[in-house]
């Protein structure tokens, strides 16, 4: 047998969740920092992309080169688009943290509300 304090009757309970301290909201300078880091990889991304369609002309041109220039140009863009998102994902759910929470749904589900 357990001792100490009993749990709350139903097969689903267990500990509640503390409220969210109100001084631990997301800060505006993080917020900002995110915010250019976002644009400063969309900003490389669009000039990598501009480097790799001058590349590509240069390339059919017949500059050997070129070809390897096109390839680093277009992993690089790759690469700060995959950057962009990520830190765009990171921003997005730091906002949402911010948000206050919406109202809870009432017990039982959509059957029961019927």
């Amino acid at each position: 047998m357990t001792t100490g304090k009993r749990a709350a009757p139903g097969r689903h309970s267990g500990a509640t969740r503390p409220d969210p301290d109100p001084s631990s909201g997301t800060s505006r300078g993080a917020l900002l920092l995110l915010a250019l880091g976002i644009t400063a990889a969309v900003v490389a991304w669009g000039y990598l992309v501009y480097l790799a369609i001058d590349f590509g002309t240069t390339a059919r041109d017949g500059d050997g080169t070129a070809w390897w220039f096109l390839a680093l140009a277009t992993i690089g863009a790759i690469a700060c688009l995959f950057v962009a998102m990520m830190l765009g994902t990171r921003l997005v759910g730091r906002m949402r943290a911010g948000a206050p929470p919406s109202a809870p749904r009432p017990p039982g589900g959509r059957r029961a509300a019927r």
